[in-house]
């Protein structure tokens, strides 16, 4: 799968998904990602009060959990114009799911990706 496809697929799920709050959004990014197995999965963004909303890539990785995988090849979000690069909580997150998630491609336009690696170079790692 090219990285012009995986953009394509979250960008087709970014839309305006109404809420009960016209405050409230959801759907306004979307996220893609390809496991080590060739899957894929999406996800989109919630924002609502108080901070319990999520990114788009929490929701595509709990796909991707659902179906028993945890390792990502790479991964992008975005919304209707730009690619979005992933938030801290967002890359400790795919660090946590599995480890090996340090080498993932993590796109920043359709040119440029960086790998977890360089974009978490301090990440949280349990005291042994």
């Amino acid at each position: 799968m090219t990285v012009e496809v995986l953009i394509e697929t979250a960008r087709k799920i970014v839309g305006k998904y109404q809420l009960s709050n016209a405050d409230f959004s959801a759907g306004t990014v979307g996220a893609a990602l390809l496991t080590s197995k060739g899957n894929v999965y999406t996800g989109i963004n919630i924002e609502v009060a108080c901070g319990i909303g999520f990114c788009a890539e929490h929701s595509a990785i709990a796909e991707m959990l659902k179906n028993r995988e945890t390792q990502i090849e790479m991964i992008v979000a975005a919304n209707a114009d730009t690619i979005i690069p992933p938030c801290g909580r967002c890359r400790e997150l795919l660090f946590q799911v599995d480890n090996k998630n340090i080498h993932t491609k993590v796109y920043l336009s359709t040119e440029h990706y960086m790998t977890l690696d360089e974009l978490l170079p301090n990440r949280w790692e349990p005291s042994i």
